[in-house]
């Protein structure tokens, strides 16, 4: 019987001594478990996506010398350890088994993602040969990530004579995700009729939240193991000819946990791993802000929120009253700033060069802006990064204002469409053991920017769940307006959005980055161009 233990762990790109110490800490806690082998998530001595640090050739220096520490510092277990590799003048995504101190084997990645976020053809050469070393009496085949999500690499692994495959992955997370990789796998495994072990990489990098959630699969494609989401863990499986044991059993997340969870990491650690002192959040009174209020507060604690309300003349006293029970209920500093003044300022300066002309969004910009340059003062005076408030829906049709409510450092939900904003705000709730965090009012009442009077989001824009639809439809699947509009939904609202999809990019590029939790954001995988006169098919 072989014994593996699967780290998931939250790997900071870059930080090479760290990501050393934190795997040398795993090896030891897996030790003390009783197991013989320790398998670590892709690239996780370099961190994932190290991005074009591996275009250095002495990042890739680093790396080995970091490799070579981690080998002298391993004792009584073998581990299997991600890594960048420069060999023989190609550049890997590599791991190797590492055994008493020196190296039984090295995988290079065969398959190279291209698609989605994912560039690494830009970075590295494929590897070519399979690597099967005996650990405990067990032929083992590495692959890694997206090997196993194309025929080639894992049944390479069997053919050479592996008995069970190690996946090594940095997989970032969409919602649901975890279905789709347990699928693939099976289908590696159905192919070959070896079981397999899958050691996903935990955190948030940037824009990217890796949800770990590693799991294994035995011959009859059955879960044996599946460890937590959106937590570091460390995992055990016993490997018993073609059984596997373990007591290591959690159930997937629901959607609307899984989403709120990202978010929660995300801002978690984008704020902690960038340095900044804490959040500052501008309050609205409207659903957006109060969700983002809710994550910051999760991911950070009350005492490192600052939440700013800057009402205007058109500013509900609902929406007061609504903030200041948030405020009350988790506990974070508060303060209010009436932006009155400033408006009568700018109308003043203005009013020589609008003389004649009528009021229009301009004037609703001005306030956003204003809104814009009190948060970004208070950024700089105190350390702490501006979170946006801004979702999906908004981004897409650029329901929004440039240097307004675009203003920040880190935009939370969006990638969060409105009618999922709703979804989670109802979700945190749920965890309140009291009084809702979130008012009723707030989740209840006709959405609107407060910009001049009686004004709401409906106005502008079709109702939500057919924005969402027409935005899901055209962004994430890639469907051409003629087909939305032949699956149901009103042609006149087709049109609309589509063109506003469209013009909105220069607004989208300037955007501040924000976490990704649906198969396509408007980030990485999103790269259309701002002048484009390319007509839909309509």
């Amino acid at each position: 019987m072989l014994r593996i233990a699967v780290a998931q762990f939250n790997a900071v790109v870059g930080d090479l001594t760290g990501n050393v110490d934190r795997i040398v800490a795993c090896a030891a806690a897996a030790k003390a478990r009783g197991a013989q082998v320790l398998l670590t998530p892709e690239l996780a001595l370099s961190g994932y996506p190290p991005e074009d640090l591996l275009l250095r050739p002495d990042f890739y220096r680093a790396c080995q010398r970091a490799l070579d520490d981690l080998a002298a510092r391993i004792d009584g277990i073998a581990l299997v350890v991600g890594h960048p590799e420069e060999h023989e003048g190609a550049c890997y995504n590599a791991a190797t088994v590492i055994e008493n101190g020196r190296p039984l084997g090295v995988y290079r990645k065969m398959r190279l993602p291209n698609y989605d976020v994912f560039d690494e053809k830009r970075y590295f050469d494929a590897g070519r040969a399979a690597c099967v070393v005996e650990l405990g009496g067990v032929r083992c085949g590495i692959n890694i990530c997206a090997d196993i999500w194309e025929t080639g690499a894992f049944e390479a692994a069997c053919q050479a004579g592996a008995e069970i495959v190690l996946v090594l992955n940095a997989s970032p997370c969409h919602l649901e995700k975890h279905q789709e990789r347990a699928e693939v796998l099976g289908e590696r495994i159905a192919a070959t009729g070896i079981p397999a072990i899958y050691c996903n990489l935990v955190g948030g990098q940037d824009e990217l939240v890796f949800d770990g959630g590693s799991f294994a699969l035995d011959a009859r494609r059955q879960v044996a193991m599946r460890l937590p989401q959106f937590e570091e863990a460390l995992g055990i499986v016993d490997i018993d000819g073609p059984r596997l044991h373990s007591t290591d059993l959690v159930d997937p997340l629901s959607l609307e946990a899984e989403a709120y969870s990202a978010l929660v990491m995300g801002v978690r650690d984008y704020i902690g791993k960038s340095g900044f002192k804490g959040a500052i959040i501008g309050l609205s009174g409207g659903i957006d802000s109060a969700l983002t209020l809710c994550v910051a507060v999760d991911a950070l604690g009350a005492d490192k929120v600052h939440a700013v309300m800057m009402p205007s003349p058109y500013t509900a006293q609902m929406s007061l009253d609504d903030s200041r029970e948030m405020i009350r209920q988790l506990g974070c500093s508060y303060d209010e700033i009436a932006i009155a003044p400033a408006m009568t300022t700018y109308e003043a300066m203005l009013a020589p060069l609008f003389a004649g002309l009528p009021s229009d969004t301009t004037e609703e910009n001005i306030q956003a802006r204003i809104r814009g340059n009190l948060l970004m003062a208070l950024s700089n005076k105190t350390g702490k990064l501006v979170l946006t408030t801004g979702n999906k829906s908004e981004m897409a049709v650029g329901y929004c204002t440039l240097y307004g409510d675009m203003a920040g450092g880190f935009a939370v939900i969006k990638d969060v469409y409105k009618t999922l904003v709703y979804r989670l705000s109802r979700y945190r709730n749920t965890l309140c053991s009291g009084a809702p965090v979130i008012p009723e009012n707030i989740i209840v009442r006709p959405p609107s920017a407060e910009l001049k009077p009686d004004q709401k989001d409906q106005d502008s824009l079709p109702e939500y769940e057919v924005l969402d639809a027409i935005v899901r439809a055209y962004m994430e699947e890639d469907r051409s307006p003629r087909e939305i509009i032949a699956a149901g939904l009103p042609e006149a609202d087709v049109r609309r959005v589509v063109r506003l999809l469209r013009i909105a990019e220069y607004k989208r590029r300037q955007a501040p980055v924000g976490i990704r939790i649906t198969p396509r954001g408007f980030g990485k995988d999103w790269r259309y161009p701002i002048t484009n006169r390319y007509a839909d098919e309509y």
